[in-house]
């Protein structure tokens, strides 16, 4: 395929996602009107493990996806052959799971003979908030998911230079196993979340900030420091005060992305900070964020609850920006678990 610019002209996406354990298939129009969102979640299946398997994920994918695509196509109420392209997940994420819909997507664009669009993971959860209105430039993106913590600076459309990032442990992570350490169930965040907001005191833990100018975070620490409170409430034969440490911990966790970032914002001179990643649904960090960027005066954007988790719009929304660029994937390429945001940005 032959690339060739696009700019002015409209797109209409069918976007593929299947990174770790959710099947998701959306059609989008022009990047950010939804037309459809299908999204197959395999929660229940992963709970009775205490994490997701691999292994199980990819197989739950080949067992949903031509269902789940079908009724996105349905429910969007659009002709495959009026689609613009085709977008997939290229990574990063489980090897086995974006390998599914690598190759979903690959059969349908070849079969319709349709541009193929191979899609950062990351670019699509900070441009879910394309989906809820305009992105001003130069902006700040805020990532917070189970894999991934960081700061983002994008100077303007597409470009993407990461500023700070996770040492250790992703926030997601540090809640799974806080809240597993706390006797919560699989997936734990929103239980910790839940319980936070309800407590009526905290337990004060640490706040880890790095180096003074660092914009880089570091979650192990903290984790140690909960599951330290923790044995030694049981060692002391006293009840462990499970919604004191949850607050504690949100606490700790919320004060320090929510400073790093509103700080990166103002040295970066942002016009905009975008909150993106599952744990953008987590009510404590969109309540205390949303708090300090109206004392602020930043112009924050957060996508709702369902476009923060795993999901196909998403990934048809930063596709977007490779179909007005012409930017097109060859029909032999391969899912990448580690796909550098720099790297596919390179190629807009």
């Amino acid at each position: 395929m032959n690339e060739q610019n696009h700019t002015g002209l409209h797109s209409l996406i069918l976007a593929i996602e299947t990174s770790c354990d959710e099947t998701s298939v959306a059609v989008v129009r022009d990047g950010h009107e939804v037309l459809s969102s299908v999204i197959a979640s395999q929660i229940e299946t992963h709970k009775a493990f205490g994490g997701v398997v691999p292994e199980v994920a990819s197989r739950k994918h080949v067992e949903s996806i031509t269902l789940i695509l079908e009724e996105a196509v349905r429910e969007a109420g659009v002709d495959l052959q009026d689609l613009s392209a085709v977008a997939v997940t290229q990574g990063p994420g489980l090897v086995g799971a974006l390998l599914v819909g690598v190759v979903a997507a690959k059969s349908l664009a070849y079969a319709l003979d349709k541009p193929l669009i191979g899609t950062h993971h990351i670019a699509g959860h900070i441009y879910a908030n394309r989906i809820v209105g305009p992105i001003e430039y130069p902006s700040m993106a805020l990532v917070v998911s189970g894999g991934h913590t960081e700061l983002v600076y994008m100077r303007d459309e597409g470009s993407f230079e990461l500023i700070g990032r996770t040492r250790d442990d992703a926030v997601g992570e540090a809640y799974d196993k806080v809240a597993r350490a706390l006797g919560f169930p699989y997936p734990g965040g929103p239980h910790v979340d839940k319980l936070a907001l309800e407590a009526e005191e905290a337990v004060d833990l640490p706040r880890v900030w790095l180096e003074h100018d660092s914009y880089d975070f570091s979650f192990s620490g903290l984790k140690s420091a909960v599951l330290n409170v923790v044995n030694q409430s049981k060692m002391r034969g006293e009840e462990v005060k499970t919604a004191a440490i949850a607050r504690g911990f949100q606490e700790s966790v919320t004060e320090v992305l929510v400073e790093k970032a509103v700080r990166a914002v103002k040295a970066y001179e942002a016009k905009q900070l975008l909150l993106c990643g599952g744990v953008a649904a987590n009510r404590g960090l969109r309540q205390l964020l949303t708090e300090r960027c109206d004392q602020e005066s930043i112009p924050l954007t957060i996508p709702p609850h369902r476009y923060c988790t795993d999901n196909a719009a998403m990934i048809a929304a930063a596709a977007h920006l490779k179909w007005k660029q012409g930017s097109f994937t060859p029909l032999h390429m391969k899912a990448d678990p580690q796909l550098s945001l720099e790297e596919w940005a390179g190629t807009l």
